[in-house]
């Protein structure tokens, strides 16, 4: 038996013994509110069980490029999500609701306990729900547009173990906020920093572009392949802090970095996958068009004295396409669009830039294959491995990380 295979069945006893406890809660599902919420496709299949439809998905829709390595999945898949948010509602008889919302709906269903998302955080939630009614404060109604308290965001850091709570509000005014913030400091005292966000427009947005700190620096940090980040309250990061290590390394390990190579990391966010690159080659060229996501990154360069790495707030594809038409060349580029996959602007853009290597970490396969497509059509780049990631236990989403190189 091959040591990915016994690794996988010894893994399972641990999700096991895990799912048989939540199936004597619940007689016929794991979760009550799996038929409504509809976040968790896979909630009552074990883990076997989904990551053998994620490959053999993964297999058929990338089969034209060659062979998909395996899938890494987790070792134990429960209560993964680092950042939850909750909406409020109130019932008729006065009572307040604090979940998510329902699958194609803006119906909030109560939600007491949520397999995927971090139990602390809903502790907290629970809280501040408890709170909203001894303070008298009125969620906000998107009919009526009265109200105060919008959402309620918390993220929370793994390896540091420090807590953000964002009370998103519809008014910067927040009557009796210090009390507030002092009761919920009083139930959880190990919160980090609490935000008030200001989200005064008639959006589905949960976040508005306003932040006023009630407690704390406003900001918390965490650790992640040896990296410290900051994070603010609108900063992109990764939700599963598992997963993107392992998906992380794989990336490294594909483009292969002797300490010698120039490395473009696209769409980079706060910088997460340059910084780590940063040990390992020359230079890194970090692209982001959010002017704020470059902050952070530079801010997190900073604090990880990482000193062979510039952040440009820039779009990834116009920045390449200068770069092709001064003559400069790079080894690597990281890319590492959203779900919908990248565009064929961008992608003609490494086309002509032509690195030696192509690491692509892809967030869903069907726009992955597609863009592979694009990319290998004319020879340039042929697909030389392909692994399959599961980023979001019980869900239907898998990640993928290829390793594309030019040909000769």
């Amino acid at each position: 038996m091959s040591k990915n295979i016994t690794e996988k069945k010894n893994n399972n006893k641990a999700y096991s013994k895990k799912q048989g406890e939540y199936s004597k809660a619940y007689k016929y599902s794991l979760c009550p509110l799996s038929t409504k919420c509809g976040g968790c496709q896979y909630i009552d299949k074990s883990n076997e069980e989904q990551l053998d439809i994620k490959l053999k998905k993964v297999k058929e829709l990338l089969k034209d490029f060659g062979e998909v390595e395996t899938i890494l999945g987790m070792e134990n898949p429960f209560h993964y999500r680092n950042k939850v948010n909750a909406a409020f509602r109130h019932k008729k008889n006065g009572e307040i609701i604090a979940g998510t919302y329902e699958e194609g709906t803006h119906n909030v269903l109560p939600v007491t306990s949520c397999l995927i998302e971090n139990e602390k955080a809903g502790e907290i939630i629970s809280t501040i729900k408890d709170l909203l009614r001894s303070f008298k404060i009125k969620v906000y109604n998107e009919d009526t547009g009265y109200g105060l308290l919008r959402h309620v965001m918390v993220r929370t850091a793994y390896t540091t173990g420090e807590i953000m709570v964002v009370l998103v509000t519809s008014s910067p005014v927040f009557p009796s906020k210090k009390n507030f913030v002092k009761a919920l400091l009083d139930r959880h005292p190990d919160i980090t920093t609490i935000v008030q966000n200001i989200n005064d427009r008639a959006t589905s947005m949960v976040l508005g572009t306003r932040n006023q700190t009630l407690y704390g620096r406003g900001y918390i940090e965490d650790v992640l392949c040896k990296k410290r980040f900051r994070l603010s309250p609108t900063s992109f990061y990764q939700v599963n802090p598992v997963q993107t290590e392992v998906l992380y390394n794989k990336a490294m390990e594909y483009a292969g970095l002797t300490g010698e190579e120039t490395v473009i990391d696209a769409y980079c966010g706060i910088g997460t996958i340059g910084m780590v690159a940063s040990d390992r080659a020359k230079e890194v060229i970090g692209v982001e068009l959010n002017k704020e996501a470059v902050r952070d990154a530079i801010t997190n360069a900073k604090i990880n004295g990482c000193k062979n790495i510039d952040f440009y707030n820039n779009d990834a594809g116009k920045f390449m396409v200068n770069m092709a038409s001064q003559g400069k060349t790079v080894d690597v580029v990281f890319m590492d669009p959203p779900r919908s996959g990248s565009d064929e602007a961008f992608m003609s853009s490494v086309l002509k830039l032509a690195p030696r290597k192509v690491v692509y970490i892809s967030c869903g396969p069907e726009s992955l294959a597609r863009d592979l497509k694009y990319m290998t059509r004319d020879g340039k780049y042929k697909v030389e491995k392909m692994v399959a990631c599961d980023m979001f236990p019980f869900t239907e989403h898998t990640e993928s990380v290829v390793l594309m190189k030019r040909q000769k």
